[in-house]
């Protein structure tokens, strides 16, 4: 068994705090089942990312842009989706009581993706 040292993978990935951001990504990846690059050698999924970055197996590159795809966060909705939900609470019989102020804060509430107490 080869051992992984980090002087292996700064020739990869030069920035330190990106190799571990990088490497636990990678170690979360096989973790949840993906095919493994380099031979398991009895190691464990963080040693099998960096190892895998080291041999140049996987692009740091890739693995990057991976990352960020899974952080990037993706508001499906539609701006006609919006100002029907919007309509839709504007419609319900129990906001005619409302005030003013009342309702313009559950309208930013439903935009912001709130929950705040409207009511």
């Amino acid at each position: 068994m080869a051992r992984v040292t980090v002087e292996d993978c700064v020739e990869k990935v030069p920035n330190r705090f990106n190799l571990v951001l990088l490497a636990g990504h990678r170690a979360r990846a096989i973790a949840s089942g993906a095919e493994l690059l380099v031979e398991r050698d009895n190691d464990k999924n963080p040693v099998v990312s960096l190892r895998e970055i080291a041999d140049g197996a996987i692009e740091a590159d890739t693995l990057s842009e991976n990352l960020i795809a899974t952080l990037q966060r993706v508001d499906e909705r539609t701006e006609a989706e919006e100002e029907a939900e919007t309509l839709a609470l504007l419609a319900d019989p129990q906001h005619m009581h409302m005030s003013e102020q009342e309702l313009v804060r559950a309208l930013q509430s439903d935009r912001d993706g709130g929950q705040e107490d409207r009511y």
